[in-house]
């Protein structure tokens, strides 16, 4: 589970920080999956080592346009990336219109499978190694969270003791990798379970953005190696995050800490703390650390490897 920013400034790009979108690469199997697309997300994805061709599935969380302007850009590109496969594109109603709409007005075909699924709080994706699952923050339009979970894997398997045990390679290795049990052509029983290393906990990252502090949010981020989550304003401007349904500083700290998370990153800052202004980004960075000290300031093409539990 590698992390990578592509935009981390909130409403309009600066000059330093694109717009929303994040990327989650999962390198064992050459894959990228999206998490917002703003506009310039194709443009941020040329200057990383990803691949636009590797990107297979898109996480959106409401139809802000700093959230998914970027999408049909990034949609139609990847018609021309080479060999392009499928991509599954999830999030809140009103996504798909928005799409076709696109497509109509500027006359745009996707030569490749394009799915839309419209979201509901549960499980929006699963396969063998992942679980995604979504949950309602509170915003001004519908807005959702997302939670990956990656499956506990067994531990590393002992080839060597299996060879000196005389366990003859092929099939029956893999049923062992598995924990099964086995008996073997002389009548010996073996334990996968006792050829394995301790098991391998899965990894959680959740990803909320926009919001402003809601049980919503605390319930996905439990327990998550890494949550990403908005902080919009410094907690002087509390005010403001409750007019817009943003979150500050301290309410993005606040989730972390109830939720137990492990990490915390901060991310889709407004333009109003830059360099030169009475409050600048260090000062949100530091407010969150008294409430949550394992914080982190993202920042464009930030990368992060979300460890593995001990």
């Amino acid at each position: 589970m590698q992390i990578t920013f592509f935009g981390t400034s909130s409403g309009v790009p600066t000059r330093s920080r694109n717009v929303s979108s994040v990327a989650l690469r999962l390198p064992q199997r050459a894959e990228v999956w999206l998490f917002d697309c703003g506009e310039g997300t194709q443009h941020q994805l040329l200057h990383s080592d990803l691949k636009i061709s590797q990107v297979t599935r898109i996480f959106i969380t409401h139809t802000h346009g700093d959230h998914i302007f970027g999408l049909m850009g990034l949609l139609a590109t990847y018609g021309l990336a080479g060999n392009p496969t499928r991509i599954d594109v999830y999030g809140p109603p009103g996504l798909n219109d928005y799409i076709k709409a696109c497509q109509r007005y500027s006359f745009t075909h996707f030569s490749y499978p394009l799915k839309v699924h419209t979201v509901q709080p549960g499980i929006v994706y699963e396969d063998d190694e992942y679980i995604v699952k979504c949950g309602l923050l509170k915003h001004r339009v519908t807005a959702f969270g997302y939670r990956v979970e990656e499956k506990d894997r067994a531990g590393r398997f002992d080839v060597e003791k299996a060879q000196e045990l005389g366990i003859p390679s092929g099939p029956i290795y893999g049923k062992l990798k598995r924990g099964e049990t086995v008996t073997l052509p002389d009548g010996q029983v073996i334990n996968g379970a006792d050829l394995c290393g301790p098991t391998q906990i899965g990894r959680k990252f959740v990803y909320c953005t926009d919001t402003v502090f809601c049980e919503g949010a605390v319930e996905l981020a439990q327990d998550a190696d890494l949550l990403i989550h908005e902080a919009t304003f410094a907690h002087q401007d509390a005010e403001l995050a409750f007019q817009r349904l943003h979150s500050t500083s301290t309410m993005a700290a606040q989730v972390a800490l109830t939720a137990g998370a492990k990490h915390l990153i901060m991310t889709h800052f407004s333009p109003r703390y830059a360099p030169g202004n009475d409050i600048q980004l260090n000062d949100l960075l530091q407010e969150a650390k008294a409430i949550f000290p394992n914080t982190t300031m993202a920042y464009d093409f930030l990368a992060y490897e979300v460890p593995r539990r001990e």
